[in-house]
């Protein structure tokens, strides 16, 4: 049996548009309002460790796609 694709958390994209980035030349911007040429950046020079790498990782995957309207509804929380 094949397994569905599967569907994003809904925690991790509320954090997406809630958390802010703990450190660096962009320390206190929402994640979602990261510029792609920083998440670039850490593509190429590698993401943190744990859950602030997988979110950085996730809100790269979604601005490289043209994915970003996608978290609009979650924005007016």
């Amino acid at each position: 049996m094949e397994n569905p694709s599967p569907q994003p958390n809904p925690e991790l994209l509320k954090d997406l548009v809630t958390m802010k980035m703990p450190f660096g030349k962009y320390k206190d911007t929402i994640l979602c309002d990261l510029p792609v040429s920083y998440l670039e950046w850490f593509h190429r020079e590698g993401f943190p460790k744990g859950k602030l790498g997988m979110l950085l990782a996730t809100i790269y995957e979604i601005k490289i796609n043209g994915l970003e309207k996608l978290l609009q509804p979650l924005k007016r929380f």
